[in-house]
């Protein structure tokens, strides 16, 4: 099943969300359609032109924003005098709240990806009357467990990679949440210090989720670098802002709050996060729900097969409101 073509936005504009940001948001598609809503990955990374492809554009009204500090939003995460106290799972919650009322929306499918996952399943789990359906890929919890196979345990398979990692940690911040270390060293007043601790966080990101040349393009822009680094270890440093008893994970606890919400869970067969069953696990306790596996595929919704898999997700539910 192909990817349906590109399409440009027929509507954008920039939200006030309070505490001095502004979030960008554009819609596409049909007017008239089935609304959802795409919450891109990182926290960092930003919405793209390849998300609205999964959409049939005549069936859906497609809603895409950049999470606070992201993107087109204001102010960027990667300027040293933005203030990352709020920018929280609550805070990001409450914009698409704010956002759906904006909009005129009632309910709408969510589609989340990566780190988008976690937040499209927050938020269904305390606003469940505004979710339709979930589609969700590179699925992730949030939990402290995942955090640490990716931040520590992969160290094991990478070890050359994860060397280095350590290296520009000091030694007395080697043990531990890295991630917070890492956040400690992204939040110095000095910026050659933010340089350095973006570039190897980056690198170790490239080292376990890049397939081979081991490249990611956008990690080359210093920009994006210093706002993806310093998002993800200010989520990842800090629970995730998920509360007490994250270590095995809040949102697998409260799965049974998606009760009555269908849903779909597309998966990469060598994902990572696989190695702690948190995907089955999820399926498993979410009544309603679907798995679908894609063999031979990573952490990438982009890749063969994974886009297939999407695009008849939603082409399923595009019929119901």
């Amino acid at each position: 099943m192909p990817l349906y073509p590109e399409i440009e936005p027929y509507e954008h504009g920039m939200l006030d969300v309070g505490d001095g940001n502004r979030v960008y948001w554009e819609v596409c598609g049909n007017p008239r359609g089935k609304p959802a809503v795409v919450l891109h990955g990182g926290p960092g990374s930003g919405s793209n032109a390849y998300f609205p492809r999964l959409f049939d554009p005549e069936a859906y009204r497609i809603v895409l924003l950049d999470q606070r500090g992201c993107g087109r939003s204001t102010p960027p995460a990667s300027a040293y005098e933005t203030d990352m106290s709020v920018n929280t799972t609550a805070h990001l919650i409450a914009d698409l709240e704010l956002l759906r009322r904006h909009l005129g929306i009632e309910r709408w499918l969510v589609w989340g990806v990566s780190w988008g996952s976690v937040l499209g399943l927050r938020y269904a789990q305390t606003h469940p009357g505004a979710v339709s359906e979930l589609v969700l890929t590179g699925v992730a919890t949030g939990s402290n467990a995942e955090v640490a196979l990716l931040t520590r345990g992969l160290g094991k398979l990478y070890p050359e990679a994860f060397e280095k990692f350590l290296a520009e940690l000091p030694e007395g911040e080697r043990e531990g949440n890295l991630a917070a270390a890492y956040n400690r060293l992204l939040e110095s007043p000095d910026v050659k210090v933010r340089e350095r601790a973006a570039r190897a966080w980056t690198d170790w990101e490239t080292a376990f989720a890049a397939l081979p040349p081991r490249s990611v393009p956008r990690y080359e822009d210093p920009e994006f670098r210093m706002r993806f680094a310093r998002t993800v270890t200010h989520y990842w440093g800090n629970d995730h802002f998920l509360g007490e008893g994250n270590d095995e994970g809040v949102v697998l606890r409260d799965a049974h709050l998606l009760k009555g919400i269908p849903g779909t869970l597309v998966q990469g067969g060598l994902d990572f996060g696989n190695l702690l069953g948190v995907v089955w696990r999820l399926q498993h306790a979410w009544p309603g729900s679907e798995l679908v596996m894609v063999d031979e595929v990573g952490h990438n919704a982009g890749a063969p097969g994974m886009a297939e898999a999407l695009v008849a997700a939603t082409d399923r539910y595009a019929t119901g409101r």
